[in-house]
């Protein structure tokens, strides 16, 4: 059984899908599914988790994403708090007609789709700017959509303010089991992270012994276990301080055990200090 076909419905009279969607935390299951549209996903202020490719990561008071044409990816609410709400544009390449995108002055355009195949998660400026738009964007008729629509895309096309999900040509085969063990093992960390990990109790949940764990999950997330957990943790730990606690609480509420050992992976994810995170 393979990765679940999902087939989109565009809007009546528009060339393109507008989603606005406020589901709460436990109506979010496991989706991971594909389609031949590219999507836009714009998580407007929650936290939770991405999955797009062989790429899992988490994200902070919102998310800006662009997903390639049969690219899967997971429901982006699956691990949020709360209310959960998201934008989603999806649209076929050539949803404007064969050689539209052909045009000279859609190259810049043409190429953000190239890239688009292994998954773009925006931040930043652009991310903002890109949010307010999609805001105002559901509220505009469809003329009015479309040329928003190509303005965003224009305006992703020429950022710098982007990370580039998967690797270049990266194989998207993941069967049912795989997604099983897998959502069995985040599951796992999300119930246990604010303790001690046992990587060999998280391989023998799997069925594989620690080296073929080892092996294994590092084939399907691009990443070691050790550093999926210090993400998922330091991620939990931006919350909290955002939330006001100070950093030695976020540390220890997070599952680190050191408060400079914390510092040091909390930079190196977060690009800053964690008493700094936050501040404009």
């Amino acid at each position: 059984m393979k990765t679940e076909f999902e087939h989109i419905k565009i809007d009546d009279g528009s060339s393109f899908r507008v989603l606005h969607q406020r589901v709460h935390e436990q109506d979010f299951g496991w989706d991971y599914h594909y389609h031949p549209e590219l999507e836009i996903v714009c998580v407007l202020s929650n936290n939770g988790r991405r999955h797009v490719g062989n790429h899992l990561s988490y994200y902070v008071q919102g998310d800006l994403v662009l997903i390639g044409a049969n690219v899967p990816h997971g429901g982006f609410g699956f691990g949020a708090v709360g209310e959960h709400e998201q934008i989603v544009l999806q649209f076929k390449a050539d949803f404007l007609g064969n050689d539209f995108f052909e045009k000279p002055e859609m190259l810049p355009i043409k190429l953000l789709f190239q890239k688009a195949q292994q998954g773009m998660a925006f931040h930043g400026k652009i991310q903002k700017n890109v949010q307010e738009q999609l805001q105002h964007l559901v509220q505009l008729p469809h003329f009015e959509r479309l040329i928003l629509l190509l303005q965003i895309l224009k305006q992703l096309a020429d950022t710098t303010e982007y990370q580039l999900l998967n690797a270049l040509n990266t194989p998207y085969n993941f069967n049912m089991r795989d997604q099983m063990r897998l959502r069995m093992i985040y599951e796992f960390v999300e119930k246990n992270f604010v303790q001690a990990i046992d990587i060999e109790e998280v391989a023998r949940l799997s069925n594989l012994t620690v080296p073929a764990f080892s092996a294994y999950f590092k084939k399907m997330t691009h990443q070691t276990f050790t550093d999926f957990v210090n993400e998922y943790r330091i991620n939990y730990a931006a919350q909290l301080l955002l939330a006001g606690k100070s950093v030695a609480d976020a540390c220890f509420e997070s599952g680190f055990n050191n408060v400079s050992y914390f510092g040091r992976v909390f930079k190196k994810i977060k690009k800053t200090q964690p008493s700094q995170f936050g501040m404009p």
